[in-house]
């Protein structure tokens, strides 16, 4: 055998060794790929452009009465003396920028206080009707529809349609660790149904979602300003989370890495014994401190019991109390508090169709229904009190 002979072998022995050894240190990986879409129409959904669907109070024009800027005063800091005497444009542009912070303000506050009785309601709406009718005076009609697109606006008829793939990555590392990656793909106009929203056009662009790390550690989770917080939807998102198990306690943490001040954390902590189930949730933020307690009882298996204590920061404490049962595939759900509110909710199931209807102390209400047409395929449909609805079908690949 010669020397270049000798050589190649070598070399083919230490390529297969080096590919060997590689091997076995590789951690075992799964990619999953799902796709969906969904199509129909929709008139009067809430855009999705605020905080909270609230609807503008009607465009007022003509003078502000006496009671309007005594509201105004009462909320607002706006200097309302030249909204009758001013000839100066660069006033009027800085009172309508007050005016429609002001307005955002007191809406943003209303739509997160979990406090709000049929009265307060009520006081809102005239609140609402306060600014506009100054915003109005200020600079017109464009003015109103201005400030009112900072809170809500609602969407005309239209057609929706939408279609998406979904790369979903895990794995396993050689001491036992599992981890997770997910990217998505969406393009076409969206609707969140749940809501009565108005989404709007996905640029078709791809989308990192979470990543996170499983272990006898618990549970990590990274995902940039994608984790709710854990008392409320309606306060900032956080970065990253932690979640565990210590005894009976199953505990959840998320930090908003965000330094900024509307940044926010909040910490979940459940336990359940003896058909009981307790949750605490409680947030931190520039507002102050949230706390939230609630407790659910199985008394059998149709009827179950619910309350819940919730302090909100800066608002009284809402004590709720709720019940539910199913039978033969109707169920009823009642839920009152102690600020005036309550909500009835009624459904039927029957195979792969269902039926909903939602009704609260302010004569709000929702309908909807739901069918199975097998393949991957769901017909949905909803009206509301707002007269918003959407009809449609989704699927699922």
């Amino acid at each position: 055998m010669n020397n270049s002979t000798r050589n190649l072998k070598m070399k083919k022995l230490l390529i297969a060794t080096t590919a060997l050894v590689a091997t076995a240190g590789m951690a075992s990986a799964d990619i999953t790929i799902s796709g969906h879409a969904a199509a129909g129409i929709y008139s009067g959904l809430s855009n999705k452009d605020a905080t909270a669907a609230v609807k503008a109070a009607d465009p007022v024009t003509g003078a502000v009465t006496a009671a309007q800027i005594s509201t105004h005063n009462a909320i607002g800091t706006v200097d309302l003396a030249i909204v009758t005497s001013t000839t100066d444009a660069a006033d009027a542009i800085a009172l309508l920028t007050e005016l429609v912070a002001d307005r955002k303000t007191v809406v943003d506050a209303y739509a997160l206080d979990p406090s709000r009785t049929a009265t307060e309601a009520a006081t809102h709406a005239k609140h609402l009707a306060s600014f506009d009718a100054l915003i109005a005076l200020a600079q017109g009609t464009t003015g109103v529809a201005a400030a009112a697109a900072s809170v809500g606006t609602y969407s005309g008829d239209g057609i929706y349609s939408n279609a998406g793939v979904d790369f979903t990555m895990t794995g396993a590392t050689d001491n036992g660790i599992t981890f997770s990656a997910s990217v998505n793909i969406d393009a076409g106009m969206e609707v969140d149904t749940g809501d009565f929203e108005l989404d709007g056009k996905d640029g078709g662009t791809a989308g990192l979602g979470s990543v996170s790390m499983t272990g006898a550690f618990g549970t990590l989770t990274f995902d940039d300003g994608g984790i709710e917080n854990l008392y409320s939807d309606g306060l900032t998102n956080a970065d990253v989370s932690y979640a565990t198990t210590i005894g009976a306690v199953s505990l959840t943490v998320a930090h908003d890495t965000d330094a900024a001040t509307t940044s926010s954390n909040s910490v979940s902590a459940g336990y359940t014994a003896s058909g009981m189930a307790f949750t605490l949730t409680a947030s931190e933020a520039k507002a102050g401190t949230s706390t939230k307690l609630a407790v659910a009882y199985a008394l059998n298996d149709t009827v179950s019991l619910s309350g819940k204590s919730d302090q909100a920061a800066g608002a009284e404490s809402v004590q709720t109390i709720g019940a539910k049962t199913t039978l033969n595939g109707v169920s009823v759900s009642v839920e009152s508090a102690n600020n005036s509110t309550w909500d009835v909710d009624l459904g039927y199931t029957a195979g792969g169709f269902a039926l909903t209807y939602g009704v609260d102390e302010t004569d709000g209400w929702t309908a909807t229904a739901t069918a199975a047409l097998g393949g991957g395929a769901t017909f949905a449909a909803g009206v509301n009190d707002e007269d918003s609805m959407y009809a449609g079908v989704s699927f699922a690949f």
